[in-house]
């Protein structure tokens, strides 16, 4: 295929600005008269017009073709010049020339300021040598300043960026440095509690292995009743051990990601019947019983992902409390949105009997998965209540989330 001819870049804005500028200032000083020499060698003065308009087109590339447009200045200046002068054109090829040192290639950069003082000189030697008066040294003084300063000024700022760049660069492979240096921290950190963790569990696990073979093996009550309690309290100090560096863990703000296949509220179903399973009714405080109300809306709007894997955790963490702590009786899970839409808050509720009379749980908590549901609700800026409350007949422990639908999600 016969490949498409390259476009030129779009102007920038400015540079279109710029030169529309130009061409209203100098057709105005036109419009009055005001040029700024007499017309040499015969030239007619529109032709100070035909400049003006050549220069502000050359504007138009100051960034995307900074030498061709220094270029078509320097002639539409060479005419201005002859045709009578506008100081508008004036003004534009001096911003053309601080555009060749700003935009141009790096060489560019170097010589142009050098052709300028060459320029400058030339101007200041030929007409005193041609003059022989002192008054032809202004000369040279309106060529510096219309070449040199801008040239110099264009190096100034461009040495300024790219001392900038640099130091941005120079910033950020400090910072990156800085993070593999911490990331390498936190790998020694975590083996070094990968071996700690080993060490206390791999003794504990032990300790239970021991003493449960000598209680199947043994036939004393007395003997077996020692060895399970020893069972009970190796088991009861590999999890406190456990959860304490799980919060050393935590404390490191490390973002682990969710699982791919996160769940959802439509899961509560064999959630509870799983909770259901690991209660067993008759046993050592009766049972319990697990009832899911959705009172949400029939043809609700789906929700957000995080406020369904919020709500799902919530919920599991709340069954596993109760069968942990709480009493016998029903174990009520509630869903509420009012609105059913895209907007309000879903209001999750799990209301489960009191187990404050117990004189020990089932097995020790550690408070961890209050605080881990917390988190979640207030990353997603909606309350969370638990605690006991009164209910129709009696105590009840109840926990509530608020999970806001809107920005907060």
């Amino acid at each position: 295929m016969p490949s498409r001819p390259s476009r030129l870049p779009r102007p920038h804005r400015d540079d279109v600005l710029i030169g529309l500028a130009g061409v209203l200032g100098g057709t105005l000083l036109w419009a009055l008269g005001l040029h700024n020499n007499p017309p040499f060698f015969g030239t007619p003065q529109w032709l100070s017009v035909v400049a003006l308009v050549v220069i502000s087109g050359a504007e138009l590339l100051r960034r995307t073709a900074p030498v061709t447009g220094l270029g078509i200045g320097t002639a539409a200046v060479a005419v201005d010049l002859c045709s009578g002068g506008l100081a508008a054109t004036l003004l534009m090829y001096t911003d053309l020339i601080y555009a060749g040192v700003m935009y141009g290639t790096p060489a560019t950069a170097r010589r142009l300021p050098r052709l300028c003082v060459l320029a400058t000189a030339v101007a200041t030697a030929v007409p005193l040598a041609v003059v022989r008066e002192p008054w032809a040294l202004l000369v040279g003084m309106l060529v510096a300043v219309f070449t040199i300063s801008p040239a110099w000024t264009g190096v100034l700022v461009r040495n300024h960026r790219e001392e900038a760049a640099a130091a941005r660069l120079e910033a950020e492979r400090v910072a990156l440095l800085a993070e593999l240096d911490r990331r390498e921290a936190v790998t020694a950190e975590r083996a070094r509690m990968a071996r700690e963790l080993h060490d206390m569990v791999a003794n504990h696990l032990s300790a239970i292995a021991i003493h449960s073979t000598a209680a199947q093996s043994l036939k004393d009550p007395a003997a077996t009743e020692e060895a399970l309690g020893v069972i009970r309290e190796n088991s009861v100090r590999g999890l406190a051990e456990m959860r304490r560096l799980i919060g050393l863990l935590r404390d490191a703000r490390d973002e682990d990601h969710e699982p791919y296949a996160a769940p959802t509220l439509g899961a509560l179903d064999s959630l509870l019947e799983q909770a259901r399973s690991s209660s067993v009714p008759g046993g050592r405080d009766g049972g319990q019983d697990f009832v899911l109300y959705d009172e949400r809306p029939a043809g609700s709007a789906p929700l957000p992902a995080p406020v369904e894997l919020a709500a799902y955790r919530i919920v599991q963490e709340s069954l596993t409390n109760a069968l942990k702590h709480a009493g016998p009786g029903r174990v009520d899970v509630t869903l509420t949105h009012p609105t059913g839409g895209t907007d309000g808050a879903l209001e999750v509720s799990v209301t489960s009997p009191y187990g404050g009379d117990r004189p020990t749980p089932l097995v020790p908590g550690s408070g961890t998965g209050l605080i881990g549901m917390r988190e979640r609700v207030t990353l997603l800026g909606g309350t969370l209540d638990a605690g006991p409350v009164p209910g129709p007949s009696g105590t009840v422990w109840r926990v509530r989330a608020a999970l806001p639908l809107g920005d907060g999600a």
